[in-house]
């Protein structure tokens, strides 16, 4: 049994697409981000109140970047600004094109909803910020007060752990990705000076080069990086902030699974390197495992790391200093700057996130609901209060001095407010009944079904009870040897659930396993004399013995009609069974073998028991409150 294994169980047979592709490695990169951009700040907060002399020094040192007579000339806080986070920019782009083609928002229907969660929790606190700040000079700086950091937000989410729904990760980061794009927005429009149209005409010039080129199916990366570098130097100097460029960028690349055919290819053109290990086989054979993956999974995992573990730490060091004293502090609290970034996100984040989202549902006669249930709505409200990247450079635009002081200020304690209260509603919600606490976190909406070919208990092959309400599929392969690791899961997972019906679908990967295919057809032959359980089984049992005499020896094992089974064997009798299989794979989008489908989930990441209980309890769960705990129809 693997309930004693120290690490979980991630491998995948090749045609595997998890890593960052799967929005649970993004939102684990954010968790662990959130920890050093909290390092960070405290370290600029330190360093500015134990040597002011020298950080201003450090980050007003001017760089200079010159071809010719041109060139381009910025402190160093401006080239993390402006430079540095145009990757962070890409990041988000990417995140949000990646949920576009493959994640939540692939249903169109889901997109109404976040959309209008984040333009209502951006639209309630600049008003609120406005209000404090009515007449006064200072109402220029209603930008600071409306976007929520995504790593911050994510990575306190993660903290709470299981006090909340993983769906609501999804919710708060697809508010999160509108919320950076209309704050770029903001700042391309009401926060850039010196408007100059030639440099401004030729970067969206070249962007649109940038979509043509996409278009081509060009997936060089030095051209878009030319291009994107040439958009860039032409915003810096057009005067509108050049960190859009990397937003527009990410939101060209399409995200798509890896094809079987393309991931055929690659397999071969390595075998052929292996035979034969030339320079020229190798350079092909890293092509053809490159182009497998969609230009969007390229790019997240090159950039992503860089930027939640280095980029966005050091936009932190290098803006969050604030020389703190008592005379800053007392002004700081009664500031309108402070006070109206306080409120605007403590307060009116969750009205904006939370009112929004009740008055789609109701308006739409609950057609468009949150995926998750109110008390998670209310958890997300607060959480999306913590603002810290796009509020503290917008900050840097529109104050400086004492009035930039009073803003970071502002920000630094919207962020300690949002997690208390965001703690509390945790706590609030842990302490409700079971049925209670259930709904609260779940809600009621239908989750986004996965498994395009839905289970047919007149066709599949089911074990356990045809009333479960839970019913989890495997796509699997014979030989895989991660599948005869997760095949110990299963049965455990099987013992500890009785409400849980499971299925198996054939998934030979003929490219890598020659011997798969036979023992499918082989499981599917001895189906027809009544014992395809069994043939499993034995075929998990015995992995190294797939070959013909073999496969006739498991037969004779289980007293089954050897002629018989020899005949339906050679004339290929289970071949359109396992094909048909291998169809509602490809329909699914499954590239990789062992695969989970949970109620018609995909089920992302570990498939140790651990992690298959927890997805097996929450889709019951769920199941419960949508069904009142019927059968998982449909799955």
């Amino acid at each position: 049994m693997f309930r004693g294994f120290s690490t979980p169980l991630t491998g995948r047979t090749e045609r595997d697409r998890s890593g960052v592709s799967s929005p649970w490695a993004y939102i684990r990169t954010e968790t662990g981000s959130a920890a050093v951009l909290l390092a960070a700040t405290v370290a600029a907060l330190a360093w500015v109140n134990i040597a002011p002399g020298s950080y201003a020094t450090v980050w007003d040192t001017r760089l200079s970047v010159e071809l010719g007579a041109h060139g381009i000339d910025m402190d160093l806080r401006e080239w993390v600004n402006s430079g540095l986070m145009t990757l962070f920019f890409l990041v988000v782009g990417l995140e949000a094109r990646r949920e576009f083609d493959m994640g939540e928002l692939r249903d169109r229907r889901r997109i109404p909803l976040p959309l209008l969660a984040g333009l209502s929790g951006m639209a309630v606190p600049v008003v609120i910020y406005l209000a404090v700040n009515s007449g006064r000079p200072s109402g220029h700086g209603w930008g600071a007060a409306m976007s929520t950091d995504t790593a911050f937000a994510l990575g306190m989410l993660a903290l709470l752990g299981s006090r909340f729904p993983r769906r609501l990760h999804t919710f708060i980061l697809t508010v999160a990705v509108v919320d950076d794009f209309l704050a770029l927005a903001v700042i391309a429009v009401a926060y850039s000076e010196h408007l100059s149209w030639t440099p401004l005409l030729i970067g969206v010039g070249v962007l649109v080069v940038a979509a043509l080129v996409r278009r081509t199916g060009t997936r060089r990366g030095p051209v878009y990086a030319l291009l994107g570098v040439v958009a860039w130097v032409a915003f810096v100097n057009s005067g509108v902030d050049p960190v859009v460029v990397g937003l527009i960028m990410g939101l060209m690349s399409y995200a798509y699974p890896a094809s079987r055919d393309a991931l055929e290819r690659a397999s071969g053109l390595f075998r052929s390197f292996r035979e034969q290990p030339t320079p020229e086989l190798e350079r092909e054979a890293r092509q053809g495992i490159a182009s497998a993956l969609s230009p969007n999974d390229r790019l997240q995992r090159l950039y992503h790391p860089w930027s939640s573990y280095a980029i966005v730490p050091l936009f932190a060091l290098a803006n969050a200093g604030i020389e703190i004293n008592g005379s800053l502090l007392s002004d700081a609290f009664t500031s309108p700057i402070t006070l109206g970034i306080l409120l605007g996100y403590g307060v009116g984040k969750p009205i904006g996130v939370i009112g929004a989202s009740v008055l789609a549902t109701r308006l739409s006669g609950g057609r468009m609901r949150p995926p998750v249930g109110w008390g998670a709505v209310a958890g997300g409200g607060t959480i999306a209060g913590i603002g810290f990247t796009v509020s503290l450079l917008i900050a840097t635009l529109a104050f400086d001095g004492r009035q930039l002081d009073e803003a970071k200020i502002g920000v630094l304690s919207a962020v300690v407010f949002a997690m208390l209260a965001t703690s509390t509603v945790a706590l609030v919600i842990a302490r409700m009944p079971k049925e209670r606490k259930a709904k609260a976190l779940l809600g009621t909406a239908e989750a986004v079904v996965d498994l395009a070919e839905p289970v047919d208990p007149e066709r599949d092959h089911v074990r356990g009870p045809l009333d479960a309400p839970v019913t989890v599929v495997e796509y699997g392969d014979f030989e895989c040897p991660y599948c005869g690791q997760a095949e110990e899961v299963v049965r455990e997972l099987l013992a500890d659930f009785g409400d849980v019906r499971y299925v198996w679908r054939h998934l030979p990967l003929t490219d890598v396993h020659p011997h798969a295919q036979l023992a499918a057809e082989a499981a599917e032959v001895a189906g027809l004399q009544g014992a395809f359980w069994e043939m499993r089984d034995r075929l998990f049992e015995h992995q190294d013995r797939l070959q013909v005499k073999d496969l006739l020896a498991h037969a004779e094992h289980l007293s089954l009609d050897v002629g018989a089974f020899r005949e339906a064997l050679r004339g290929r009798k289970g071949a359109p069974r396992v094909e048909r299989d291998v169809e509602s794979a490809d329909l699914s989008g499954v590239s990789g073998t062992p695969t989970f489908f949970i109620n018609g989930r995909r089920h992302h990441g570990a498939y140790d028991i651990e992690n298959l209980s927890a997805a097996v309890v929450a889709a019951r769960d769920r199941a419960v409150l949508i069904d009142g705990a019927g059968p998982g129809e449909g799955y």
